[in-house]
């Protein structure tokens, strides 16, 4: 059996990455976050696979969705419990059945679906907003709208309601900083989210 050695470095510039991009899902308050990673930096398999370990006793995953190009991956974090209940509200299964994702189907046939979509769209699967915990309104704002007309920009594009949406964006920087803090205090992000 080989052993794979990750060095502290490695996992400091991970978790880092981690706590700055998907702060509000790390903590609970969003059911899923993306982003990519250059994967030739790390050993991104070890990694995942290291977080999904420790991370479990909360609920928060990790997947590999796919790859952007040669240099990057797209990563998904997402808590299990916070996304099957995002996936199954009537609004949301209403618009992932009409993008071809199977009713009735496993949540991890959903993920599949998603990861397939992802590698084989030339453009990004304007869906993924209900995956990520976006309003509805506003994902099919942005759907209809193709991307423009929008009334407010943050963490998405704001087709309804800015004031429940700016409240949001200010809870999820407050996450973030909160993370960031920590780490620059010398935690570790399992420290900071006191998973043992």
């Amino acid at each position: 059996m080989e052993v794979i050695v990750i060095s502290v470095s490695e996992c400091i510039w991970f978790e880092r990455k981690l706590a700055t991009f998907l702060a509000p899902s790390l903590l609970g308050i969003k059911c899923a976050g993306i982003f990519s990673i250059d994967k030739t930096k790390i050993n991104l398999e070890e990694h995942i696979s290291r977080f999904n370990k420790k991370a479990s006793t909360k609920g928060l995953k990790l997947k590999y969705l796919c790859d952007c190009n040669e240099k990057c991956a797209l990563l998904l974090l997402y808590h299990e419990k916070l996304l099957k209940e995002q996936l199954s509200g009537q609004k949301q299964q209403q618009i992932l059945k009409h993008y071809g994702y199977p009713e009735n189907s496993s949540f991890d046939c959903i993920l599949k679906k998603l990861s397939h979509r992802l590698k084989t769209l030339k453009s990004f699967p304007h869906e993924i907003g209900i995956f990520l915990g976006y309003p509805v309104e506003d994902v099919v704002g942005f759907i209809l709208n193709k991307g423009e007309n929008y009334k407010l920009c943050g963490y998405w594009k704001v087709y309804g309601n800015t004031e429940k949406a700016k409240y949001t964006f200010e809870k999820y920087d407050k996450c973030r900083n909160f993370l960031c803090n920590k780490m620059n205090q010398g935690y570790d992000l399992y420290q900071a989210l006191k998973i043992s």
